[in-house]
């Protein structure tokens, strides 16, 4: 594999393992799980790919293939330093040193090691390039521990008294502390999903539903990167948490029981609305049409409904940009391109918002007509090129030994 001759170039060893996780594409459910609600994503075929060697010095030297750099610190730097230890790193390297410090935090037997990151998936694209980072590093500093050698990610983690939702909640916290306040989603479909499968996924309770996206249904799911990437995304995502939380306080006073916008119904909102701000009206009127969107295009998928489940991505796009607001021209257009082609169930914007991607089902007769719709039409009106990606539900992030993945014993 190329990636192990540029490791050897750059550490001039031999790498002993490589950790793989997926991106993932989020099929309906957005900006609902930080506010514990439900979201349908499944793993897409990019993945980033960390190969690594084991070093008993503690230290961590790890280069980016798309940043062209490397950086190195130590294992050990104590907890109270680790935020003010990341303001000097690249961005991307502040997402593996805090992977590295809270682990290093719980007592996690990790160990120091070389490591070189290569990715097939776009960055600031919707993919969730930040989770699929964190979870592929998280699972080489596992497998770089003593005695690791040759266990599989489930094994390591085993020994360790944790689970895969155990360490989508530590990648999490690692990304709050680059000062992403993301939901739960992206870090736990990396480590949990399955090939030919979507995940129902409850944010409160990370109860998980398989939902199939496969060969039994005529259906191609196509993800398309606008290429397009607004300066504005991860200060305005931040304010839309904020502006949820300030929803809720509203909600809590006149309802019982309310922790969450997920405790909030269609109904009560209806009733409850025209009292609120009308700028948190509709913020949490997405939040609050977004769960029971999700919830029912799940059971639809099941039953195979692709028709139903394509109005309801529509839907979702239509409030993600006009109640929620974070969607913008060039994401727009792609739907609407979409939208025209014979064969398309639906389409909508996936991810943060402000650029990024958009997600589209169609009948697997139609890919290239959409392909040709997409690269043509959205390139005429903004001199991008797209970037069109047709893949299957991909599986969860593993570690391999010797180019092949560790299979966990039971």
């Amino acid at each position: 594999m190329k990636i192990h001759g540029a490791f050897r170039r750059q550490f001039s060893c031999q790498a002993d393992g490589i950790s793989v996780a997926p991106g993932r594409v989020n099929l309906i459910g957005e900006h609902t799980d930080y506010n514990q609600g439900f979201v349908l994503p499944m793993n897409v075929e990019r993945q980033t790919r960390t190969v690594f060697r084991p070093r008993a010095d503690g230290l961590v030297r790890v280069f980016s293939e798309h940043a062209g750099e490397g950086v190195e610190f130590a294992v050990a730097l104590e907890a109270a330093c680790a935020p003010q230890g990341a303001e000097g790193l690249p961005r991307w390297a502040r997402y593996v040193a805090h992977v590295t410090w809270v682990l290093a935090e719980i007592g996690l037997p990790i160990g120091g090691m070389d490591a070189y990151i290569s990715s097939s998936v776009p960055v600031g694209g919707g993919l969730s390039s930040s989770a699929s980072l964190e979870c592929s590093v998280a699972a080489a500093l596992l497998a770089s521990a003593p005695d690791a050698s040759g266990k599989s990610l489930d094994e390591l983690l085993r020994a360790a008294g944790k689970t895969r939702a155990d360490l989508a909640l530590l990648c999490q916290k690692a990304e709050h502390r680059t000062g992403a306040l993301c939901g739960i989603m992206d870090q736990f479909v990396v480590l949990h999903g399955t090939a030919g499968r979507a995940l129902l996924l409850d944010c409160r309770t990370l109860e998980a539903t398989s939902v199939p996206v496969d060969d039994r249904l005529d259906v191609a799911v196509v993800v398309t990167d606008s290429r397009a990437h607004h300066d504005l995304a991860a200060a305005e995502y931040n304010q839309r948490r904020r502006e949820c939380e300030a929803a809720t306080r509203f909600f809590a006073e006149h309802l019982p029981r309310v922790e969450a916008l997920r405790d909030v119904s269609l109904r009560q909102w209806r009733e409850l609305s025209p009292t609120m701000d009308p700028l948190l009206a509709r913020r949490s009127k997405h939040v609050v049409s977004e769960n029971e969107r999700t919830a029912l295009a799940a059971a639809l998928l099941q039953r195979g409904d692709l028709t139903a489940v394509g109005r309801l991505m529509y839907e979702s796009h239509e409030s993600l940009r006009r109640d929620y607001e974070v969607s913008c021209r060039e994401l727009d257009l792609l739907v609407d391109v979409a939208e025209g082609v014979p064969g398309v169930y639906g389409s909508r914007m996936t991810g943060g918002g402000f650029g990024g991607c958009t997600v589209t089902l169609c009948r697997k007769a139609s890919v290239e007509a959409l392909r040709t719709q997409l690269l043509g039409r959205y390139r005429a009106a903004t001199g991008i090129e797209p970037d069109v990606l047709v893949t299957s539900a991909a599986d969860r992030a593993e570690i391999q030994w010797g180019g092949m993945a560790a299979q966990a014993r039971p």
